[in-house]
């Protein structure tokens, strides 16, 4: 029995970022043989132990062969004679390829096991595949998308992209389950560089099977003295690129990703305007939301800012009412840190532009301050002023916070 530490554990090791976990394969083992040694059996599909005191995930040596269609269509075959090399032979990329023996002591040792090249990828900075078995996963492309979020500048090799181009052109991609979509493309948004993502899944057209409505995006123009790129589908990456930058959350950057939908369906003959494009985003945020079973935080605030984010930029004209209104839309007074998520993402829209990187946005501060004022009313103090009158309770809260928000910024009610 040998074991070794392979995959994303070796990868980051050559490129100098911190180890968070290890994948273990085992080989030369049998189940019973990892079970009489206190391992705990955890897999379904292949056998996978838990260690008797770390917990972490050994695996025993497997090859597998490609069944039907999607991400479950495998048989895997796992025997005390299948070798490291085999085992390999059956992971996506080269940089992932890799391994490292343990040693009795538990160290690794210092001899890379690299049957496919994959250190001279890591160095050149490639995706490339392993072998054409590659095909058989289409999680893989997304897989690809988030390496590229994550890692940033590295590219695809050539033959990897003509390869994953095809999986998308034979229908490989529609088989994917709603789940594993989002939980890559989740874990996707919160890498470094989200737009990296897009432009993988743009330029191997798997884009338009799994989020259509994002990718129609692309070669919508808008107008130049909001937008220097005009390109829609270039301001999302770099919203998002600014939103990932400053680390907000995934809820905020799903928004950042969904906000401009209904620019991918605005009438040809009235670009580069687009009036009313925020009521059609969220009639196209639901069904994308469905489709991916998308959690209820993300869905919500998408769906506010959607609807909202041209208000909230425009909201340095409101007067007290027109903002205790958005307030009020925004369901600020109830829930304040989403609001602030909310404007989060308005944030990362507005700076998000050509050159704008840095502009300023007071719209922030501003609906900031216009909260605190409007939850300086004591709502409940007004009601039993109207006790008698209940039907008049909601008017007066809202007449004294328009008040309370009129009086912070000295203008008319």
């Amino acid at each position: 029995m040998k074991i070794y530490v392979v995959g994303g554990a070796v990868r980051d090791g050559l490129l100098g970022l911190p180890v968070k976990d290890r994948d273990y394969v085992v080989v030369g083992a049998t189940p019973e043989q990892m079970t009489a040694q206190g391992f705990k059996p955890v897999g379904r599909d292949f056998p996978v132990f838990l260690h008797p005191t770390t917990h972490e995930e050994y695996a025993l040596a497997r090859t597998e062969r490609k069944t039907a269609l999607g991400y479950h269509g495998f048989d895997f075959y796992f025997a005390p004679n299948v070798t490291l090399e085999e085992d390999l032979a059956r992971r996506d990329f080269t940089m992932n390829a890799m391994a490292r023996e343990v040693l009795p002591d538990g160290e690794l040792s210092d001899i890379l096991v690299d049957p496919y090249g994959g250190a001279n990828d890591v160095a050149a900075r490639i995706f490339r595949h392993v072998g054409e078995a590659f095909a058989e996963d289409p999680v893989r492309i997304l897989r690809c998308a988030r390496f590229a979020a994550r890692f940033g500048d590295f590219s695809v090799a050539p033959d990897t992209l003509a390869l994953m181009r095809k999986m998308t052109g034979n229908g490989e991609v529609d088989a994917l389950v709603p789940e594993r979509v989002w939980q890559e493309l989740s874990r996707g948004l919160m890498e470094a560089k989200p737009s990296r993502m897009l432009d993988i899944l743009m330029e191997t057209g798997a884009a338009e099977r799994v989020l259509p409505e994002v990718a129609r995006l692309w070669g919508v123009p808008q107008r130049a003295d909001y937008h220097p790129e005009i390109d829609t589908g270039v301001h999302v990456m770099m919203a998002l690129d600014y939103a990932a930058a400053q680390e907000f959350s995934l809820p905020v950057r799903f928004a950042v990703l969904t906000h401009d939908l209904g620019k991918g369906t605005t009438p040809e003959e009235i670009l580069p305007r687009h009036i009313g494009h925020e009521g059609r985003s969220v009639d196209l945020l639901k069904p994308l939301c469905d489709r991916l079973r998308v959690p209820v935080d993300c869905r919500e605030l998408a769906q506010v800012v959607a609807r909202e984010h041209g208000n909230i930029h425009g909201s340095g004209a409101f007067g007290a009412a027109a903002l205790v209104r958005l307030l009020e839309r925004c369901d600020a007074l109830r829930k304040p840190s989403r609001f602030d998520e909310i404007l989060h993402a308005c944030e990362s829209d507005a700076r998000g532009r050509g050159g704008l990187g840095d502009a300023p946005y007071p719209q922030r501060e501003r609906l900031t301050a216009a909260l605190r004022a409007a939850q300086s009313i004591d709502a409940g103090a007004v009601a039993q002023a109207f006790a008698g009158q209940p039907a008049r309770i909601k008017e007066a809260v809202q007449a004294a916070r328009i008040d309370a928000v009129a009086a912070q910024f000295g203008i008319e009610p």
